[in-house]
Order: structure tokens, then sequence, then C-alpha cells
């Protein structure tokens, strides 16, 4: 399990290219035959990827101390790969495409299995601390919370798939959805915004090898990017903005965690304060 510390933003206005990636871009998170995790010290969130051309089996790893991974913790799982199972304590749910999972606090035995491992499974998750166990749910993304918004003359026609949240799938305190937007839109979350009582992690799919979103980050008046391909993950904290601009449409998920789970909590910032 990789390790990031939190950074201050005083700190992050001095920070080169280099320093930047190092400190909030996560990549290559899925390897085949493994499962890569990166523990943030930002909430205390994980951020995971599992490619099982064989079963695998999710451990605890040693930095969280505990007799298993979800001891004192929630997970959601969305699967971007070909079609695939998680076992939960010997329940079997199948994923397809773009479905997701929830899994509460005290479930001990998580496998990750592929139908075809020449198409394997590609499962992304995320991870928080909880305080309670919630059931787990299987989460088809017809069944879910969708808004459209924006349009295609200012650049951000897309639409959000909501997949835990209050209401629809419980949690203690994760988040978790998908944002895909319509062909020739480039534009997520602008105008932007901060969320000082929660932190997010983005991960940008769907995109050609040749294909970039530049995703910008920095508290309103000390903006910086990051340049993001596909498969890369983005970790956001709470006093940052968090908004890209791709070479063309793509998709990305975003997992929130901290003080609250109210999906408008947002304090949004006009374009003409941006710098």
């Amino acid at each position: 399990m990789e390790l990031r510390t939190a950074s201050s933003p005083e700190d992050v206005k001095h920070y080169t290219t280099d320093r930047l990636r190092k400190e909030f871009l996560v990549q290559n998170l899925f390897a085949a035959g493994e499962v890569k995790t990166v523990y943030s010290h930002i909430d205390r969130i994980i951020i995971g990827g599992a490619v099982p051309v064989a079963p695998l089996t999710l451990k605890a790893g040693d930095e969280i101390r505990a007799e298993y991974f979800l001891q004192r913790r929630e997970m959601g799982i969305i699967n971007i790969g070909g079609k695939g199972t998680v076992t939960v304590d010997g329940t079997v749910y199948e994923l397809e495409y773009k479905d997701g999972l929830y899994v509460g606090m005290g479930s001990k035995d998580i496998v990750f299995a592929s139908a075809d491992d020449k198409n394997p499974a590609l499962f992304y998750f995320n991870s928080a601390p909880a305080h309670k166990t919630y059931p787990t749910v299987l989460i088809k993304p017809e069944n879910c919370v969708r808004v459209e918004l924006g349009s295609l003359e200012e650049s951000n026609h897309r639409v959000i798939t909501k997949y835990i949240l209050p209401g629809q799938v419980e949690s203690c305190q994760l988040v978790m959805g998908m944002t895909q937007l319509k062909p020739g839109s480039v534009w997520n979350t602008m105008p932007c915004h901060t969320h000082d009582r929660r932190m997010e992690v983005y991960l940008y799919f769907e995109m050609p090898e040749d294909a970039l979103v530049f995703h910008y980050m920095g508290e309103p008046t000390e903006t910086r990017h990051l340049v993001m391909r596909n498969r890369d993950a983005v970790i956001c904290p709470s006093w940052s903005i968090h908004a890209g601009s791709g070479t063309q449409a793509y998709t990305f998920i975003w997992g929130m965690v901290g003080e609250n789970q109210d999906f408008d909590d947002m304090d949004h910032v006009a374009m003409k304060d941006l710098q």
C-alpha cells in the first residue's frame, strides 16, 4: 500500500510540476493480477484498483493495523473493465461494465474475479473509515439518480450518475458516482467550487491513449494543473478546486469522504475570482 501524506495549501503554492504530481497524481492503479492501493492521510481515504486474471483476495496491509480490510471501513466499487464478480463473505455479486457495489463495514472476505481472463474486470474502489454497518448493495447505473447538466455551447454537456448517496445507497460517509461528458464537451465542474467539509478523488477514464485531461487544482487564487491520462486518479484536498478540460469527451468517477454527505454542499467560485 502506497502512502500519501496531507499537504498545506501554503506549501503547494511553491511545488514544481514533479512535486505536484508526486503528491496528488495516482497512476498505474490497474496492473494485471494485482490489487494496488494508495492510502491518503486526507480524510483517510484509500484508493484502489484490482485486475483479477485469477481470483484476488483483498488484504488489509500493515498500514491500517486491522485484522481485515473492512474491519473499520466501508467501500464503494465500480467496474470499468470486462465482466467480473466480487464475492463478499461467500455471496457472489456479478458486475458488468459500470456496475457498482457498496460493501459495508465488517465484511471480512472480499474476493475479486473476472469472467474472462483475456478481458479482465477492472475494479476501481474507494474506502473510508466507518462507524456502523450498512448493507452491501449491488448498484446498477440505470437504477441510480441521474442529473443532466450543462450544454454543448458551453462545452460542458454531461450526465451525472449518483451511485452511493443518502436515500439511495446508504453509507457512513462515502459518496460516490460517475460523470460522463457528451461528445463535443470537454469541461467538467466549471464554474468550479471547493468544499471544506469534504475531500474528493477523481478517476478519469474512457480516454484514447493520445487524449489528455488538464485537471485544475489549488486554491481559487493559486490554481495549478496536472496532465491526466486514461485511468489516472487525482487526490483533491478540501481546500482545492477540482475541475478539468480535455482534448475530447471523457468520463470520470468521483468519490467524496469527510464531514457530511450533502452532494450540493459546495462553495462556488465566481469565474472572475479565479487566478
